[in-house]
């Protein structure tokens, strides 16, 4: 069964301290990647009506209790994590290799992809190569035919400045992915915005219609 997740985001203006404390979702998505310091995150996420949490984004310095601690507290089921050419990864996360799935923000690399479990596709990526960057875009698209696909992202693409972006002002800045195959969407959907959880519903809502 697909999980298209409204997300809680850390970057700046996104207000994740107050979407935790006023929040009565008690399924998300997380993306804690703009925390050095997570501490109070989750404090607050303990102390909201947040109780399951299938789908994580990793930062590269966390330690493995953490990801303990989305496994066994809030049943997380699919991790993501950016290239280490982007982002060094300074733990051994071998322990959840198996449900770690490598982001599409730069070039893919066959070599770490086959020391995880696959692509998690940021489909908003995809969209900004494919208008800006062809030979990116076609590298890309070869890559995707030989590897799970075990998670999304999914932001906006601004039609003016074919650009994607955290905050959707209208609906129709979702049409992009409708040229897109069913097979490039898995069964785990983050929606990447800083929009509120309010509206983030409503973006479920359209997404379940279009894909």
């Amino acid at each position: 069964m697909r999980k298209i997740l409204p997300s809680i985001t850390t970057v700046p203006g996104s207000f994740w301290k107050k979407k935790l404390k006023n929040t009565s979702l008690k399924e998300v998505a997380v993306f804690p990647t703009f925390l050095e310091e997570r501490k109070e995150f989750y404090d607050l996420l303990e102390k909201s009506k947040v109780k399951s949490i299938p789908f994580v984004h990793l930062r590269g310095d966390m330690e493995l209790w953490e990801l303990d601690y989305f496994v066994q507290k809030y049943q997380t089921e699919i991790f993501n994590i950016h290239s280490k050419d982007q982002h060094p990864i300074l733990n051994d996360f071998s322990k959840y290799k198996n449900i770690i799935y490598i982001e599409n923000h730069k070039y893919l690399s066959e070599k770490e992809i086959n020391n995880f479990a696959g692509i998690c596709l940021d489909l908003s990526h995809l969209e900004e190569s494919r208008l800006l960057n062809k030979k990116k875009y076609q590298a890309n698209k070869k890559i995707l035919k030989k590897y799970k696909i075990g998670c999304n992202h999914i932001s906006a693409i601004k039609k003016n400045l074919e650009k994607a972006t955290h905050f959707l002002n209208d609906l129709s800045e979702l049409d992009y992915l409708k040229k897109y195959p069913s097979c490039y969407f898995s069964n785990f959907i983050a929606l990447e915005f800083k929009n509120s959880l309010e509206e983030q519903l409503k973006i479920k809502k359209y997404l379940e219609k279009i894909i």
